[in-house]
């Protein structure tokens, strides 16, 4: 039974917090407030000293440590996959993402309301482990929801209509596609081919195609400087530095944008694949709604160039790219917290539930 001093504490400290969105992704987290926006957005990454335990830096501020930390301080990414696989880690980043959100906050502990996006095929375990760091981070409300189904809210789709849509959501460790119909998802498939898997095979190709070695922020600047999923009108060529396998000195190598697609073409086949099936399962009646309403992709991966027209030669369906492909499950997440209609609707078809007290 709840303690009705806590409840009462809760409501009073619920005035005066912020109901928050939170796409707690692989690569990046974003923290988004309805009819604010998105208010922060961070890589996913904290900085703690070995020897002590205490944490340095959260965010950029961490993500500039990796690769160039000494013995006694680690750069640590908490989540893999998508879920939670350092639960320790994301409590103090996301008590800090709180605390950041609430700026000008007479208190020094706010009791928000939290909707956490996670992947579609994550456990009952891992979504409880994301409800559960959401109440020790200080939560006085915690609920999860799919990222595809936050991702077409925040895209502003019908997705509480009978009609179908579709959205496919890139991110850092996983790519998901789903065709949602009154609310729910009807089928979805996942892949880990994704950013971080893109920034993998650029490495992979560097290191056997030139001997050359290179971290994982130089690959994924190259990708988004010069990655591409299908030819592009001008080709062109772009230098990356790293360190030869052989003599082990630094050394530039110009690399074309025809190279990094060969490179890049397995995961890129993997997401085709996936989005191939998820269409495949789909029921016939809502293919015809697919047909018109095209498919959206979203998440930071989707910014590939060209693979939206990739799927749509692969599909013969309109895939194209949303206007905020970052920002869109944080916006999702905020705006089925913030319209209590839709998360009446949400939760009736326990897709966003709430950990039990």
């Amino acid at each position: 039974m709840r303690n009705p001093f806590q409840f009462l504490a809760n409501t009073i400290l619920g005035s005066v917090s912020l109901d928050m969105g939170i796409d707690l992704g692989t690569a990046n987290t974003l923290v988004a407030v309805a009819r604010r926006g998105v208010i922060i957005n961070e890589p996913t990454v904290v900085a703690i000293d070995k020897n002590s335990s205490k944490t340095l830096a959260i965010g950029e501020a961490a993500k500039k440590m990796v690769g160039r930390t000494p013995a006694s301080v680690v750069a640590i990414r908490p989540l893999r996959d998508g879920v939670i696989s350092d639960a320790d880690t994301t409590k103090r980043m996301l008590q800090y993402f709180i605390r950041q959100a609430h700026p000008n906050s007479w208190y020094a502990n706010p009791r928000p309301r939290v909707v956490i996006g996670i992947p579609s095929a994550a456990t009952e375990v891992e979504k409880r482990a994301v409800r559960q760091a959401a109440y020790e981070s200080g939560a006085r409300e915690a609920f999860t929801i799919e990222e595809p189904l936050a991702a077409a809210i925040g895209c502003n789709l019908a997705v509480t209509e009978p009609g179908g849509q579709m959205c496919v959501d890139i991110g850092g460790g996983t790519a998901e596609a789903a065709v949602i119909s009154l609310g729910e998802m009807v089928v979805s498939e996942s892949t880990n081919a994704a950013g971080d898997a893109m920034d993998e095979a650029i490495i992979s190709y560097l290191r056997e195609q030139h001997g050359l070695v290179v971290g994982i922020r130089s690959a994924e600047s190259l990708k988004i400087e010069a990655g591409s999923a299908i030819p592009l009108s001008e080709e062109f060529t772009a230098d990356v530095r790293g360190r030869d396998i052989a003599s082990g000195l630094p050394r530039s190598v110009p690399i074309s944008t025809t190279e990094l697609r060969v490179a890049l073409s397995p995961v890129v086949a993997d997401i085709e694949t996936m989005v191939r099936t998820t269409l495949q399962q789909a029921p016939p009646q809502l293919i015809a709604d697919l047909m018109t309403n095209g498919i959206v992709l979203v998440g930071g991966g989707a910014m590939l160039k060209g693979l939206p027209e990739r799927l749509s030669t692969a599909t013969k369906f309109n895939a194209y790219l949303a206007q905020d492909p970052l920002l869109a499950v944080a916006k999702g997440c905020a705006a089925a917290l913030a319209e209590a209609g839709t998360l009446r609707l949400i939760s009736s078809k326990d897709s966003l539930r709430k950990l039990p007290e």
